[in-house]
């Protein structure tokens, strides 16, 4: 895979971020688990302008509930795009806005909660971004991605380790198309959510589906 097309990525992470599927014979002791994989490889990405696609990209986080289990909960319908050119990484651009009001629980009464003023204020803050800064190659098929996330009103840099999953063309809207698995790790005190730290963990595990479509 050439570097270039990891750093594509949006967010997007290493092994520890992908999803894992029970291969036959698995989930017994001794039963192993392999990650999920795409089509294509990193060298079937064409240089160009994609955009987000949004019914297909997955923002999760998960905390530790009270130091007795992690807990999670999704945001979806981003928008953004990534211009980028296989032979030239460091001009890759990434940018990613995250609707603030789309996260969703198990519990809607939760739900309410994490969007009330108390933690992520989404009447006043609406929305989350991303903005990559740097793109470093971690190997054939992963990337370092540095930027800058904008939450809850607060700028701070983060990094997402991200890793190539597929590219292939969309059989249904006919587009080029490329996926990314990505990973990062905040505190949530940095952005000014802190309500409930540490029974809620201020840590704070990012990980990223990131789909976008040739332009």
């Amino acid at each position: 895979m050439r570097p270039s097309c990891i750093s594509l990525a949006l967010a997007a992470a290493a092994a520890l971020a992908a999803p894992v599927i029970a291969q036959p014979g698995a989930g017994g002791p001794g039963g192993r688990m392999e990650m999920l994989h795409g089509s294509g490889t990193p060298a079937d990405v064409k240089a160009g302008t994609y955009a987000v696609e949004p019914a297909h990209t997955q923002v999760t986080f998960s905390v530790s509930h009270m130091g007795i289990s992690p807990f999670a909960g999704t945001f979806s319908g981003a928008s953004g795009s990534m211009t980028l050119d296989p032979n030239k990484l460091s001009a890759t651009k990434l940018s990613v806005t995250i609707p603030v009001t789309s996260i969703q629980t198990t519990s809607d009464k939760l739900t309410e909660e994490l969007r009330s003023a108390d933690w992520l204020d989404a009447a006043k803050f609406p929305t989350a971004t991303f903005v990559a800064t740097s793109v470093t190659p971690r190997g054939p098929d992963a990337a370092a991605i540095d930027g800058t996330l904008t939450l809850h009103g607060v700028s701070k840099p983060i990094t997402i380790m991200a890793r190539f999953f597929g590219a292939a063309q969309n059989p249904m809207s006919k587009k080029d198309s490329i996926g990314f698995l990505g990973r990062a790790l905040i505190k949530r005190s940095d952005f000014g959510v802190s309500k409930y730290v540490p029974v809620v963990s201020d840590e704070t595990v990012l990980v990223i589906n990131a789909a976008f479509e040739k332009q």
